[in-house]
């Protein structure tokens, strides 16, 4: 199983001289497995550049995954180029709720007035399949999805593949349960023991003091997480879209610093654009 961040800057994109180590496309991960699949986590202003390199690789088949409908995990998929080929097939999971809600949330992100071009105008094959709440398989990987602690809900994830385990916990408040959420436990056990653990860290302990119930964790809070769960790589993830290359720097270094007091084994690293890792 192999894991490439094309996206992990939070709320909006940013560009500019301060963004260039860590990135300023919005969320999007993709995972290319044993069973030559490729799945798609979330549409924000990454999957603009996947989209390109899928086609220049010649790979059309997709299978998408989304945590929420909030819309800096969407505002991309009208930029994916491969939505306008008919050489595209598009498996798209129901997910973070079961029923049309999926349906509903893709067709409107290229609907007018927002978009010029209408869904039925896609040349691309799209095809629902039953996601959450149950874990389903793609491939040789199997999914597990888990509700998050979000404004509106939302999903995590972790996926498996020969015993390797992934766990994405993006837009997580750890500080709060909001409604359909879960405790910190749950959380825990979710993530206990996982290879690679990408986690929501927006806030510094001072910000998360004005911003309870935004749905993202401080990274003191995440660290704890990560802590608790014995992973073995810890990535800081939904980077703030104020955070400069030079203040994320400083952040990885407290958290590295906190943590080799208790865990020196334990690799943590803001997740930065075009990451790759291989389980």
């Amino acid at each position: 199983m192999e894991i490439i961040c094309w996206g992990s800057r939070g709320s909006i994109s940013v560009s500019g001289k301060d963004y260039i180590k860590y990135g300023g496309d919005t969320t999007c991960i993709e995972i290319r497995t044993k069973s030559n699949d490729i799945i798609i986590i979330d549409a924000g202003t990454g999957i603009r550049r996947l989209g390109n390199k899928l086609i220049e690789e010649r790979l059309f088949k997709y299978h998408f995954v989304f945590t929420h409908a909030h819309w800096d995990h969407l505002m991309g998929f009208p930029f994916f180029k491969p939505i306008f080929l008919e050489d595209t097939e598009i498996r798209v999971y129901r997910c973070p709720f079961p029923g049309k809600y999926v349906e509903n949330m893709v067709s409107k992100m290229v609907t007018p007035p927002n978009f010029p071009i209408r869904y039925s105008d896609l040349k691309a094959k799209i095809v629902y399949d039953d996601g959450c709440p149950d874990q389903f398989e793609i491939g040789s990987v199997t999914v597990i999805p888990i509700r998050l602690s979000h404004p509106n809900g939302a999903c995590g994830y972790k996926f498996i593949e020969d015993s390797k385990k992934f766990v994405f916990l993006t837009d997580n408040e750890l500080g709060l349960v909001h409604p359909g959420g879960l405790a910190f436990d749950d959380y825990l056990d979710f993530s206990s023991g996982a290879d690679l653990f990408f986690h929501d860290a927006e806030y510094t302990p001072k910000e998360y003091e004005t911003k309870k119930e935004w749905g993202h964790s401080s990274y003191t809070d995440a660290i704890d997480l990560a802590l608790k769960a014995g992973v073995k790589k810890f990535g800081l993830f939904h980077l703030n879209q104020e955070r400069t290359d030079r203040e994320m720097d400083e952040i990885v270094k407290i958290c590295r610093q906190s943590i080799a007091e208790k865990e020196p084994d334990l690799e943590c690293f803001g997740v930065k654009c075009d990451m790759a890792f291989k389980l």
